[in-house]
This record gives structure tokens, C-alpha cells and sequence, in this order.
């Protein structure tokens, strides 16, 4: 059996590896802090206009797929010259409705103060932020015929006639119009296109009453659809949740102000999305008011691209049929990865040193369609006739590539090369996109889904649990190769560090909870492969130093302009409000409700604790083949330490934390058994040569 070399003296080690760990970790944490003052994901656009918002134009149930020339040519008109975006109108309920997006337009907050669970956030009572405005509000009823529609202003509840003239003697003043044209009826409703028709009406004649769409002299004006669905009974449908098949999805946003170019804000920090929280803070700054108390939204920028109507189109449909073509599209290729697995831990089958050897290899390509299912947007697999079809072809596509490289190199001769070589590109594509700016998140199956509205760029937990799963995995198998302590020390905090710099930096990751969990994982792993003994007080100085080093991140994103800031600058904003009490409890709470709240989930965590139990006792259990790895490669034990410790951690300091517990034993469920030695017949002696091989043991 081959050993280990021999490690140096404690005296030895002392005395070395204390400059290194000192340069790397100093490094990795001075790399990170200054990466945070870089620019943001995404440019977001131009300075603000100089021009107030004047006219906002509400309505529900508009999305992209309804506007046209020949059908609606008022919208058209509108749209061909303001700035066009993609919305999400998600709200605390299940699917948004038009009463929520409403009081969203006024709050700044999703869905109803009142009606809102606690751990949503919305303050209450809600505050009405119109009331900052130096200018009076005029709220104008335009959902019926626009002739006999009532108008009132909001400072005295006063009736000024029909819309049209509220509409234009507001105008005439400095006041804000606030014009409400009704809804359109959902997917599959017979009246559709002849509603679609007169809201289309509705909305030329307030522009007509604002001078016109052609005017070279309108008043700055944005039209926002603010809800999914406007229901007969808004009770029943919050509660429930029961709609139209196509009832859920992004909806139109346009400003005026941006004419020809494509709507973001600092929300998003994606081309063609925005949200329907930005849309009071886009009036607010029109105006230089701040809002009282923080508000989740950014103002709207505009953002250059050569057709915003189709991008935002684009973003609509992929959206809408991500989800339906998701499971045949990643399933046929994890179908492979499960029958690699049943072979690798079915003794009979695993003895078999040819079959062993295609197990071995589907186990380890299994994962690679992680990263290609956050990256599938590449290609406009949307625009297909068959875009289940279409996705799966990306995703066979992107696989095969990833699984040439994998199998190809040099690595190959080595038993656990592939397996190495497929986990680093599991995360390295994963880190490179978000480093990238996560200009592919949007559209692809594993990425941020705009309609859900989560986040919209950087690593959300489920991607960080990926990429902290496999560098380890990749960790484990360098150190079959790498064998003295101080090197894996040197790779170990390498890795860890690119791994945090990029997961936590505002222009990247953006992820609060990684570097809390990234540096406890990673400093753990170091200290154990360089064989000093951990105490408590290296753990706890790891976790100060994760803590320490997120806040650094988050001050310094703090210091950009608000409207560059991620949540990590706007958590700042939160502690220096006195506010991190409620954040804690409101995070735990979210994470318990999603534990407690979902069978599967709490089926999962309590398979997953068990697992953690299990890997880390393999002797006990006599799970010979893994305790067999730990005698060929001890580093392995240290890895599985480290990546236990990371879970764990990462679940409690995240928001979604079973979400992040799943990604990571679905990778190793893949992974492991991929790295395990054949199984040896019943009374054989194991061999070096053999055992290392991965070849079955004759028995004697």
C-alpha cells in the first residue's frame, strides 16, 4: 500500500507553516475586501434623468407576449419610445395580486402590510412614501369608460370630473398622476384579446390627454402592470393561490425616460429585468426625496441594447417555460449519473473492473450538468417549437463538452482524475459566472428565475452549496497526488480563498452567508491536513474571521451609491437602523418555516444529519470501502471533516439553508462513490497496487 511521506516534526511545522498560512489567508482576505470596491455586476446605466415622474400608468395581467403593433398600437407607441423591461410582481402570497401591487406602488413593500406573515418584513402599519413628495398626488380611475370615470386627489378626496380632464388639468399643475386603466383577464379567458383591445384604448386616451405619445414634450411617464392577475376575489386567490396555468409571470415596466434602451436598477443588476419594488424609488429619486425608512427597490436605469423590447420578450418566455422543461432536460442526463452510482455501490457489479471503470465514470459526470444548467441561456433555447426539446439538446450539448475535458487530459491516468477534474469544473464554471457579472443566470434552469424574484444575480445558497461540494471534492482528489502537508496546506487555502473572494464580492457572488461558512470549512481543512491538531479556539477564530472579513465586504459596498449597492452594503443599512436583531430572527425564522413546511425538505435534513453522522464514523458502520479510502488517502477523512462543518455552518447562517444542505449531498451522493476503492471478495487481504488501482482483490 503506498504511504504517506512523512510528515515533519511538530517543531518543523510550526515553524513553516505559519508564514504561509499568515500570506495566503491575508491575501485571500485583502483580495476579497478590495474585489468589493469593484463596479457592480451589471452597469446600471446612466445617471439619473433630470426629469420628475409625472404620469404612472398601472395596470395587471400586461406582459410582453400582448403588445404589438397591430394589436395594441398605443402600448407600441409607448414602448417604442421609453426604456422596456421584464418585471417580477411577486408578492408575500402565492401569486400576486392587483390589490397587492397597488399598495406595493405606494409601500415600496411586496404584497399587504396587514395581511403579510412576519417574517416578510413589511413593516406595519404600511406607510404611504407618496406622502415625501413635495408635489400633490391625483389618483385618476380609468379601468371603465374612460367618459364617465371619476378622478380624486388623494390630499382632499375631491371630484374633478372625467379622466381625461383629471388627467390633463393635473398635468398643467406639478402634481403626480397616478392613472389606473384596469386589467386584462388571465390566459385562457375567452374576453382576453377584446380586453387587451380596450385597456390598448384606455391607454391612448391618457396619453392623448398628456399631450399626445408622439409628443416631443410628454410628461416623463411609466406604465407598470403591478400584478400577475387581477381576481374577482382577491381573498380567496391570495390565500390559495388557485390560477390560470398562465396566470404567473413577468410583466411589462416602461419609462419613458430611457427611450431605447433596456430597463434595470440596482435590484437586479440584469438588462431587460426589474422589479415592481423599484418603481417607488424610481419616483422617489426623481424627485431627490428619501424614502422614510429603507425600501427593498432601486431606482430604474436605463442600460444600451440594440432591441429592449425583444430582450425583455426574452426574459418573459424563458421565465414562463424554464420550469416545465427543467426535470426532462437535467433528468435524462442525471439518469445516467444514477445508474452509475447503482454500479459503483452494488458489490457484485463494483468487482467487475471493466463495468466498475464505466460506473466509476458515469458517477463522476453526473454533477457537470450543474454547471451547464446555470449557464443554458446561452443558447435562446426558448425560441425553439420545442423548447423542452431544445433545452435538453443545450444541455446534452454542454455536457458531452464538459465530459471530454474531464476524460481527455493527462489527469486521465490517474483512478481519481476525471473524478478531480469534473468537480473543479463544476465549480469553476459556477464561480466564473458569477465573476463574470451572472450574465447567464436568467433562462437557465438552475439559475436565479426572475419570476420567483429571490435574486437575480450572484450565488444563491442552492449554487454556493455546489461549488463548496466540489472544490472539496476537487481538494480530495489533488491530495491523492499531492501528498506533503505543507503543499495541501497551500492548495487548501488557495482554493479557499479564490472560493470566498469570489462568492462575497459585491461584484460577483454577493453572497453574505458563504465567506461565513467558506473560512471555517477551508481553515479547518488546512489546519487538519497540516496534521496541528484543531482546539476550540481555532474554531472559533475562524468563524470571527468569517464574520469579520463579510463585514469588511459589506462596508465597503456600503460606502458605493446606493443605487450600486448589493444586500451586503444594504445590510449595513439595516445594522446602523438597529435593525439586526429583526434580521437574525427574520432569516431563522425562514429557515425553520422552510425546514418544518415542506415534507420532503425535513425528509431530506434528517437523511442529511444522518449522512454528516455517518461519513465521519465509517469503522463503526463498517463501511469497508470508505474506511478503505481513508487508509489509501487520510486527507480523505480531513475533506469529509471540513465539508461536514461547512454544511452545517452554512445551513444555520443562511436564509434557505436546506436548500444549500441539498445541493451539497446531491453532489457527494455522485461523487463518493465515484472515489471509492472496489470492494474486495469476503476473506481477501488487501493490496497497495490493487486497492489503489481500484482493482477487486483475489482472495488468498
Amino acid at each position: 500500500m503506498p504511504q504517506e511521506c512523512a510528515a515533519p516534526s511538530p517543531a518543523r511545522r510550526l515553524r513553516a507553516l505559519p508564514g504561509v498560512l499568515l500570506t495566503v489567508l491575508l491575501g485571500a482576505l485583502l483580495g476579497a475586501l478590495l474585489v468589493g470596491l469593484s463596479p457592480a455586476a451589471q452597469a446600471d446605466g446612466p445617471d439619473a434623468p433630470a426629469d420628475p415622474v409625472r404620469l404612472v400608468i398601472a395596470t395587471a395581467g400586461l406582459n410582453w407576449e400582448d403588445i404589438s403593433a397591430e394589436t395594441t398600437p398605443n402600448l407600441q407607441c409607448l414602448a417604442d419610445r421609453s426604456g422596456a423591461g421584464a418585471m417580477n410582481t411577486t408578492s408575500s402570497s402565492v401569486v400576486s395580486t392587483k390589490r397587492q401591487g397597488m399598495e406595493t406602488l405606494h409601500t415600496g413593500y411586496r404584497g399587504l402590510a396587514e395581511k403579510a406573515p412576519r417574517t416578510a418584513g413589511i413593516p406595519t402599519p404600511p406607510t404611504d412614501q407618496w406622502e415625501q413628495l413635495p408635489v400633490e398626488t391625483v389618483e385618476v380611475d380609468a379601468g371603465g369608460d374612460a367618459d364617465s370615470t371619476g378622478a380624486s386627489d388623494t390630499t382632499g378626496d375631491v371630484e374633478v370630473g372625467d379622466a381625461a380632464s383629471a388627467i390633463s388639468d393635473a398635468l398643467g399643475t406639478d402634481a403626480i398622476v397616478e392613472v389606473d386603466v384596469g386589467s386584462v383577464p388571465d390566459h385562457g379567458d375567452p374576453g382576453r384579446a377584446q380586453a387587451l383591445a380596450a385597456l390598448d384604448e384606455r391607454v391612448g386616451t391618457v396619453l392623448d390627454a398628456a399631450g399626445g405619445c408622439g409628443a416631443e414634450d410628454l410628461p416623463r411617464t411609466l406604465l407598470v402592470s403591478v400584478a400577475a392577475t387581477d381576481p374577482v376575489d382577491p381573498d380567496e386567490m391570495e390565500r390559495t393561490g388557485v390560477v390560470a396555468s398562465r396566470t404567473v409571470g413577468l410583466q411589462v415596466a416602461l419609462d419613458s425616460a430611457f427611450p431605447g434602451q433596456a430597463l434595470t436598477s440596482g435590484a437586479t443588476k440584469q438588462n431587460g429585468v426589474v422589479v415592481l419594488t423599484d418603481v417607488l424609488p424610481t419616483i422617489l429619486d426623481s424627485y431627490d426625496v428619501t424614502a422614510d425608512g429603507p425600501v427593498p427597490g432601486q431606482p430604474l436605469r436605463g442600460s444600451d441594447h440594440e432591441d429592449p423590447q425583444q430582450l425583455a420578450l426574452d426574459r418573459s418566455q424563458a421565465a414562463a417555460q424554464v420550469d416545465a422543461a427543467t426535470i426532462p432536460a437535467l433528468g435524462s442526463w442525471f439518469a445516467l449519473g444514477v445508474i452509475g452510482i447503482v454500479i459503483m455501490l452494488v458489490p457484485s457489479l463494483a468487482r467487475r473492473p471493466r463495468l466498475a471503470a464505466v460506473g466509476r465514470t458515469l458517477a463522476a459526470i453526473a454533477p457537470l450538468a450543474l454547471p451547464v444548467g446555470l449557464c443554458a441561456s446561452i443558447i435562446p433555447w426558448w425560441r425553439a417549437e420545442n423548447t423542452t426539446l431544445a433545452l435538453t439538446g443545450v444541455v446534452w450539448g454542454g455536457c458531452l463538452l464538459l465530459t471530454a475535458i474531464a476524460l481527455a487530459g493527462p489527469w486521465r491516468r490517474h483512478r481519481l482524475g476525471p473524478l478531480g477534474i469534473s468537480a473543479a469544473l463544476v465549480a469553476a464554471v459556477i464561480l466564473g459566472e458569477s465573476a463574470t457579472g451572472s450574465r447567464f443566470q436568467l433562462g437557465s434552469p438552475l439559475g436565479a428565475q426572475p419570476i420567483s424574484g429571490g435574486r437575480f444575480y450572484g450565488l444563491s445558497n442552492h449554487l454556493f452549496g455546489m461549488v463548496l461540494a466540489a472544490a472539496l471534492m476537487a481538494l480530495l482528489c489533488l491530495f491523492a497526488a499531492v501528498r506533503t502537508p505543507r503543499a495541501r496546506v497551500v492548495w487548501t487555502l488557495v482554493v479557499g480563498a479564490i472560493v470566498a473572494a469570489v462568492c462575497v464580492a459585491p461584484s460577483m457572488g454577493a453572497d453574505f452567508g458563504s465567506m461565513l461558512a467558506t473560512i471555517p470549512a477551508f481553515g479547518l481543512l488546512a489546519l487538519l491536513v497540516s496534521g496541528i491538531r484543531p482546539r476550540i479556539w481555532h474554531v472559533l477564530a475562524l468563524c470571527v474571521a468569517g464574520a469579520v472579513a463579510v463585514l469588511g465586504v459589506s462596508f465597503l459596498d456600503w460606502l458605493r451609491p446606493p443605487e450600486q449597492r448589493t444586500h451586503l452594503g444594504r445590510f449595513i443599512d439595516e445594522l446602523l437602523g438597529g435593525e439586526l436583531i429583526s434580521v437574525i430572527v427574520r432569516k431563522l425564522a425562514q429557515n425553520i418555516a422552510m425546514t418544518t413546511g415542506y415534507w420532503a425538505l425535513a425528509v431530506l435534513m434528517v437523511l442529511a444529519i444522518a449522512a454528516s453522522i455517518a461519513i465521519l464514523m465509517p469503522r463503526r458502520l463498517h463501511w469497508h470501502r470508505l474506511a478503505a479510502l481513508d487508509d489509501l488517502h487520510p486527507a480523505s477523512y480531513a475533506v469529509r471533516v471540513a465539508l461536514v462543518v461547512g454544511t452545517w455552518v452554512g445551513y444555520a447562517v443562511n436564509d434557505t439553508g436546506p436548500v444549500l444542505v441539498a445541493a451539497i449531498f446531491g453532489i457527494w451522493l455522485a461523487f463518493l462513490p465515484a472515489a471509492l476503492p472496489a470492494p474486495r471478495p469476503t476473506g481477501a487481504e488487501p493490496t497497495g497496487a490493487d486497492e489503489a488501482a481500484g482493482h477487486p482483490v483475489a482472495p488468498r
